[in-house]
């Protein structure tokens, strides 16, 4: 017996779907028996729509916080070195290959897409869960308030919810990531500043919990602490298995503690070596996001060695640093950036970190003493007369619960 066959327009008005969900649906082969002449389709006449993963029945006895593990378990698998996009192709199914098109949006620097891949976790709280480790922060680098407001009261009721349990530990974990990025060490949940892992999800990598703990400890100052958590970190990860998210970004945290110790040969080394990894697949945002904090230091080893890259990772620092300072303000319940100015908001944090006046005046080309002027009209828009109360304002060491 002939088969017939009808088109792809002739799909979605029987499907009652999008023209673009049809078109989706069969470039992800999810339409079976569904064949391509040139650019059109020809579908099985009796073919169903197919069902919507994300609303699936889950087995029996599989819980949410089950199912949320195994796809932590499932998406943080090195992606293969010599091409970290074809990790795309070797996870067949669309929830788990969702995470990593968001991961790979981050790392390139296109957060809307990384937030198009959070809007499609609709319906599927697993998955909706794991994906907003990378779109809070792509909302705060496009300075999108409200969806990271959204995803911020969205995580915060996980936490309410299901305390005890990993769905509240890993929402925790979440808005840790939050607090370190945005150097607001009290607003930490107490497990990361003890360093106790043990609530957490045990499918979770120990590299990126260490890394989360190296970040936390360079937000209150002690970088030798943060240097060898870093570097005890990266023993756990297997030379030239793949690439992962920690891989990169352990890399950047020692170049970072080991610059604002004085080391700047190894924060060198480690900067080329992250660079190295992940430049050449346009990994451009673990670069863009610490431009300010290198002071200089960043723009010379891209220069040094990956010219290509250095206009991209620079022109995104340039549209989302003033989005961090934004959230920062927020966190700190001081809007300082209305007070300072970009440059002067700069000069206090370092101060504020303790970084040594003769080493700030040359990384910013500035005599000494005109650092201290700069610091001293500071102190005055701010009505404050020490480091210490500039640290109240630039470090959110003291400001209460945050929230």
């Amino acid at each position: 017996m002939r088969m017939e066959y009808i088109t792809a327009a002739e799909a979605f008005e029987k499907w009652g779907v999008s023209q673009r969900q049809v078109q989706r649906l069969l470039a992800d082969n999810r339409v079976p028996c569904a064949k391509k002449y040139g650019r059109s389709w020809m579908i099985p006449g009796d073919a169903e729509k197919p069902a919507d993963p994300r609303r699936e029945k889950k087995p029996p006895g599989q819980s949410l916080s089950s199912e949320l593990a195994r796809i932590i378990e499932a998406t943080t698998m090195p992606m293969p070195a010599y091409d970290p996009d074809a990790i795309l192709k070797t996870v067949k199914e669309e929830k788990l290959r969702l995470q990593y098109e968001a991961e790979l949006a981050y790392l390139r620097g296109d957060f809307e897409s990384v937030m198009r891949c959070y809007d499609k976790t609709e319906g599927d709280e697993a998955s909706r869960l794991r994906a907003s480790l990378a779109a809070v922060v792509a909302a705060i680098s496009l300075g999108d308030y409200p969806a990271y407001q959204k995803i911020e009261a969205y995580l915060k009721s996980c936490v309410g919810a299901g305390r005890g349990s990993n769905i509240s530990a890993f929402a925790e974990l979440t808005l840790a990531c939050v607090a370190v990025s945005v150097y607001a060490p009290n607003m930490v949940p107490g497990w990361l500043s003890a360093g106790d892992f043990s609530a957490l999800p045990p499918q979770l990598k120990p590299q990126y919990l260490l890394y989360l703990r190296a970040k936390y400890f360079m937000c209150i100052g002690k970088h030798e602490i943060a240097l060898a958590v870093a570097q005890s970190a990266l023993a756990f990860s297997a030379p030239m298995r793949g690439v992962t998210f920690p891989d990169i970004y352990l890399r950047v945290a020692c170049a970072l503690a080991c610059h604002c110790l004085g080391r700047e040969d190894e924060a060198r080394r480690w900067l080329l070596e992250a660079m190295g990894i992940a430049l050449p697949h346009g990994f451009i945002t673990p670069f863009a996001e610490p431009v300010s904090d290198f002071g200089g230091l960043m723009e010379q080893c891209l220069e040094e060695a990956f010219p290509a890259c250095f206009d991209a990772v620079i022109e995104q620092w340039k549209r989302t640093v003033k989005n961090w300072v934004t959230f920062h303000n927020h966190f700190a319940k001081d809007n300082i950036t209305m007070i300072l100015s970009l440059r002067e908001a700069h000069l206090a944090q370092m101060v504020a970190r303790r970084v040594p006046y003769s080493k700030i005046a040359k990384q910013h080309n500035i005599s000494v003493g005109r650092l201290k002027n700069i610091m001293l009209e500071i102190y005055e828009k701010l009505h404050i007369s020490s480091r210490d109360e500039l640290a109240q304002y630039v470090l959110i060491t003291n400001k209460g619960d945050g929230s």
